[in-house]
């Protein structure tokens, strides 16, 4: 069969009658077999999809088939979807089933996008490279000795690998971008509240956000429009109108653009992720935007400030799973605290006990003040001089990682290594802009490089606009 790298080339095909959606989806389901190997999917919803499918088929002889018709998607484990297992790739959420779906899902459902499957991820989102896994670590499809990048890392290689035409994730600190540009896709972070929660696994509240991996801007413009907008069971989110974003993807004849100097003067920055970074730049002068370099000297509080606000609403979401009301219950126990510890310590995976461990510490009476306040207080001071900048200029960009995928194992016994994986993507989620990573070429190894363009709060059409001409 055909391999699609778009929704408009689907819908082509399904118009001509090349193609019908049961033969889409027995298609992806032979890819997904065909790299079992790199542990994508928790679960396939094969019979499921392809029932689905047959009806969208009938809906589309008749007319009535709706916008996402004939797209298949894949839903990262942290998406409620009901009377389907989510467990957030967690032992302690073993043999759970959600009693409702996201709304999200809800509405990609309702525009007749087939679903096949529930994917693979860091436990909890907490992990940027998909090894914190419950069920074992996802591997790259461009290297299997690699990893993919997380949280979303299994996402990306379904999208990578053509098991699904794209993947809902979730970015909390670049999850939904840092693997994009490990696998060379698109990754789309909308600005906070942009899209409802609802139904989204809560890792830290005021950074999570549900956003589309694709393998182009379009498709992601299109998801975005559809998942986007007001939602009664999510308190935060946004009212605002949304744009008909997959219709304005004309960018402005010419960018104001930025970036920062410290990140492309960064120690820590892969020679090849460096040039292709500046190579770029000088494509952009040469179709005729302005490109200039801006000082950032609060660019090394952003790993602090991101881990220290994001562990304490962990350890703070992270209390509901108890061992009492669902998932898995130690046995053996004889009181209620015995039971607490043990199916917590049982339950919980290294990477995530950690993380709650030391956001209790930030919350302590004693360090509450030393730590979370003046977290809060550097955040505020991060999105004031960040909005200084996008006030003189249109994007902020960079690249998205200091480096293309790392060896599986290479950093996960280094938390510091590994934190520094986000350097560039935490930013986003800290002051809570709209983010997008697209792929900007490959290494001299094959491996994909991406580049990000963070743009102001509530522009992403603009933002989608210039991600195009990248």
């Amino acid at each position: 069969m055909t391999k699609y790298n778009s929704f408009k080339e689907i819908k082509q095909a399904l118009a001509s009658k090349e193609t019908n959606c049961v033969a889409l989806v027995n298609h992806y389901l032979e890819q997904i077999e065909a790299n079992k190997n790199l542990n994508v999917f928790l679960k396939v919803y094969a019979d499921e999809a392809l029932q689905k499918a047959a009806e969208i088929d009938k809906k589309i002889k008749n007319g009535t088939a709706k916008r996402l018709a004939g797209m298949v998607i894949g839903l990262k484990d942290v998406l409620a979807y009901e009377n389907h297992g989510l467990q957030a790739s967690s032992k302690i959420l073993n043999g759970f089933q959600s009693q409702f779906t996201a709304t999200a899902v809800e509405r990609i459902i309702a525009e007749d996008a087939i679903i096949i499957g529930r994917q693979n991820c860091d436990e909890f989102a907490m992990g940027s490279s998909n090894e914190n896994s419950a069920f074992g670590p996802t591997r790259n499809f461009a290297d299997p000795t690699r990893v993919p990048g997380g949280s979303s890392g299994a996402s990306a290689v379904a999208v990578q690998a053509d098991m699904c035409l794209a993947s809902l994730g979730s970015d909390t600190g670049g999850s939904v971008r840092q693997p994009a540009a490990f696998c060379g896709v698109v990754g789309l972070k909308p600005t906070y509240s942009r899209v409802s929660r609802w139904g989204l696994i809560a890792y830290a509240s005021s950074f999570d956000c549900i956003g589309p991996i694709t393998k182009n801007v379009e498709d992601a413009a299109l998801l975005l429009e559809i998942i986007a907008g007001a939602d009664d069971h999510d308190s935060t989110v946004s009212f605002l109108p949304v744009p008909e974003y997959s219709k304005n993807l004309s960018p402005k004849k010419q960018y104001r653009l930025a970036y920062m100097r410290e990140a492309l003067e960064s120690e820590g920055l892969d020679e090849d992720v460096r040039a292709k970074t500046f190579e770029k730049i000088e494509w952009l002068k040469a179709q005729g935007h302005i490109v200039e370099a801006v000082d950032y000297p609060l660019m090394k509080y952003l790993l602090p400030t991101y881990y220290i606000l994001t562990t304490a609403e962990a350890s703070s979401n992270l209390s509901r799973f108890d061992g009492v009301r669902y998932g898995h219950r130690a046995s053996g126990v004889k009181n209620l605290e015995q039971l607490y510890k043990k199916s917590r310590a049982e339950g919980f995976g290294a990477e995530v006990r950690r993380r709650i461990i030391l956001g209790t510490f930030v919350l302590s009476a004693d360090y509450y003040d030393a730590y979370y306040t003046k977290a809060q207080r550097v955040r505020r001071l991060i999105k004031e001089s960040t909005d200084k900048i996008l006030s003189k200029y249109d994007f902020l960009i960079s690249p998205t990682t200091p480096t293309t995928a790392v060896k599986i194992g290479e950093k996960s016994d280094d938390q510091l290594k590994m934190f520094l994986m986000d350097i560039f993507t935490v930013q986003a989620n800290v002051i809570g802009n709209p983010c997008i990573s697209v792929p900007n070429g490959e290494n001299s190894e094959g491996l994909p490089i991406g580049l990000q363009v963070l743009g102001k709060n509530f522009d992403e059409e603009n933002m989608l606009a210039f991600a195009k001409i990248l």
